[in-house]
């Protein structure tokens, strides 16, 4: 008996045709299942779980964080030398100026009202998984950092994260860092004391390529 429906129904060719359209649509649906589940794929490959320095650095579910602040490599026309690192603090975006008009560009957490900061410094020192200590004016802010005014040791805890950068200008240390997070929902956000945050996994590479006396730009 010849099945009334279905793909038996079907000529040869008609069999073949839709069993490769049912394939082609089972394999799109893995790949946005990728998208969507922090899978391993062209999203979430470089802010997966790794060990770093002794420490077990934790995935970031990059597909929580909007698309536009994952890093990746853009045309940007400057006249800085490669290099260079600008901070565009209205966008939320940190560029790393490379040769040929591209930029490597990272998603950034800026400070919030009252905290804003823009000028020009150099990278001055950079430490892997450093140590914080709060500011006298933060800790009168919130007390309960008090315990860390001798310094907080560096951790997965620590608001610096895994790397941290450091500007100075002519009158020396402005403050400022450029450093790593555990916070990686706060990236696209003004909520920082003023220093430029990066997603942990973000700020080891924008380590590894930024060298000590790199210009630094915060518009």
């Amino acid at each position: 008996m010849r099945p009334e429906s279905g793909l038996f129904y079907m000529g040869s060719s008609d069999r073949i045709m839709k069993l490769k359209s049912l394939l082609i649509v089972a394999a799109l649906a893995t790949a946005l299942a990728g998208c969507t589940t922090g899978g391993l794929n062209v999203f979430t490959a470089e802010y997966g779980a790794r060990k770093d320095a002794g420490y077990q650095l934790p995935a970031i579910p990059i597909y929580k964080v909007p698309r536009q602040y994952h890093r990746q490599v853009v045309k940007y026309r400057s006249d800085e030398a490669p290099g260079t690192i600008i901070v565009d603090t209205r966008e939320k975006f940190l560029y790393y100026i490379m040769p040929e008009g591209k930029a490597m560009r990272y998603g950034i957490g800026v400070g919030r009202e009252g905290f804003e900061w823009s000028g020009a410094a150099r990278v001055a020192m950079k430490r892997e998984w450093p140590t914080w200590t709060p500011p006298a004016e933060m800790i009168k802010r919130q007390p309960e950092l008090a315990k860390w005014r001798g310094g907080q040791p560096g951790g997965l805890s620590n608001p610096l994260g895994a790397r941290a950068l450091y500007l100075f200008n002519k009158g020396g240390d402005t403050g400022y860092r450029l450093h790593g997070t555990p916070e990686w929902n706060s990236i696209g956000h003004a909520m920082s004391s003023g220093c430029i945050r990066l997603m942990n996994q973000d700020i080891i590479d924008l380590y590894e390529r930024a060298e000590v006396g790199a210009k630094v730009i915060v518009k």
